[in-house]
C-alpha cells in the first residue's frame, strides 16, 4: 500500500504530479529511488515527444560577473508558462551557467550541472511537468572591456541589450543599450560588415539601379550604388545609425552614433541584443477553422 507520506516526498523531490507519482511508486513496489528514475525517463519520452512543437515565447536570463555579462534564451510555447517562476528561474540558472563556464555551444550549455542535474534534465522535467515544449535557444557572452557595461532590459524580459565599452561614461553606456534595443543594429560598424553581406546588397542596388538610371553614364550609375550601399551599411550598423538620444547630446536628430562617441572621447567594444522568438516561424492558428474541423469530426 503506497503511503500519502511517499507520495508527498516523490513530489517534492521530482516536481512531478500526484497520480503520477503514485502510478511510479505503484510499478516499483515503494521503492522511491526507483520511481524517481521511472518519472525521469518518462518525463523525457514526454519531452521528446513535445520536441516538435514551436516554441517561440520566452525570457532572455541574464547574469553579470566581473568580467563578462550572459545572455541566455529560453523559449516556452505560451506566454503564460514563459511568466512562471520555475520556468524563470530555469533561465536564471542557464544564464549563471554560461557567465561561468563560459560553453562553447549551446549542447555544451544544456550538459551542465545545477542542482545536481544537468540543465538539459532539468528542461525535460519541466516539459514533462508543465506541458509544454521548452528550448534552450542560443546564448551570448559580452566580454567587458575597460569602460562601463550597461544592461538593459525590456519589460517582460523579451528583449534585452548589452553595451561593454572600452572608453565613457556610465550614462552614454545606459542610452547606447537603449538605443540598441530599439534600433536592432547587426554590426559596430562599416569594418564589422562580412564581405558577403556587402556582395549580397550589392548585387541587389546594382539591379535596382540599372532600371531607375537606364541611359545615364556608367560613372553616375556606379556613384548612386556608392551612395545606397553606405545608406544600407548605415542602417545595419550601430555607428551609422542616428542615434535615438541625439537630442539630449546636443545633437542633430540624424546625426550618428559615431559623432556622439567622438564628441564625448567614447569607444564602444560589444554589444549584443537578444529579442525572444527572433527568426522563430511561428505557427499561425485559425482558431475558427479549427472549431469547424473539430466539428466535422462529430
Amino acid at each position: 500500500m503506497i503511503s500519502a507520506a511517499q507520495i508527498k516526498e516523490l513530489r517534492d523531490r521530482t516536481g512531478a504530479g500526484m497520480m503520477d507519482c503514485r502510478k511510479a511508486l505503484e510499478a516499483t513496489g515503494g521503492d522511491l529511488n526507483q520511481a524517481i528514475e521511472k518519472l525521469r525517463m518518462e518525463g523525457a519520452a514526454k519531452a521528446d515527444k513535445k520536441a516538435s512543437r514551436v516554441a517561440a515565447e520566452g525570457i532572455i536570463g541574464v547574469a553579470e560577473g566581473a568580467d563578462a555579462v550572459a545572455l541566455v534564451e529560453l523559449n516556452a510555447e505560451t506566454d503564460f508558462v514563459a511568466k512562471g517562476a520555475e520556468f524563470q528561474g530555469l533561465a536564471k540558472a542557464a544564464a549563471e551557467a554560461a557567465l561561468k563556464h563560459k560553453p562553447a555551444n549551446i549542447e555544451a550549455l544544456a550538459a551542465i550541472k545545477h542542482d545536481g542535474q544537468t540543465l538539459d534534465e532539468i528542461r525535460r522535467g519541466l516539459v514533462a511537468k508543465i506541458g509544454e515544449n521548452l528550448t534552450l535557444r542560443r546564448f551570448e557572452i559580452v566580454r567587458k572591456g575597460s569602460g562601463p557595461t550597461a544592461i538593459y532590459v525590456h519589460p517582460g524580459s523579451k528583449i534585452v541589450s548589452v553595451v561593454a565599452m572600452d572608453k565613457g561614461e556610465d550614462a552614454l553606456a545606459k542610452d547606447l543599450a537603449m538605443h540598441v534595443a530599439a534600433s536592432s543594429p547587426r554590426y559596430l560598424d562599416t569594418n564589422a560588415v562580412p564581405a558577403d553581406v556587402l556582395a549580397s546588397e550589392r548585387k541587389i542596388i546594382e539591379a535596382q539601379t540599372a532600371e531607375q538610371a537606364a541611359g545615364k553614364p556608367a560613372e553616375i550609375v556606379a556613384k548612386m550604388v556608392d551612395g545606397k550601399l553606405r545608406k544600407f551599411t548605415a542602417e545595419i550598423t550601430l555607428l551609422g545609425q542616428p542615434f535615438v538620444r541625439n537630442e539630449a547630446y546636443g545633437q542633430k536628430a540624424d546625426d550618428p552614433v559615431e559623432k556622439v562617441l567622438k564628441a564625448k572621447g567614447a569607444a564602444v567594444k560589444q554589444f549584443v541584443r537578444l529579442a525572444v522568438g527572433e527568426g522563430i516561424e511561428r505557427q499561425q492558428t485559425d482558431f475558427a477553422a479549427e472549431v469547424a474541423a473539430m466539428a466535422k469530426q462529430h
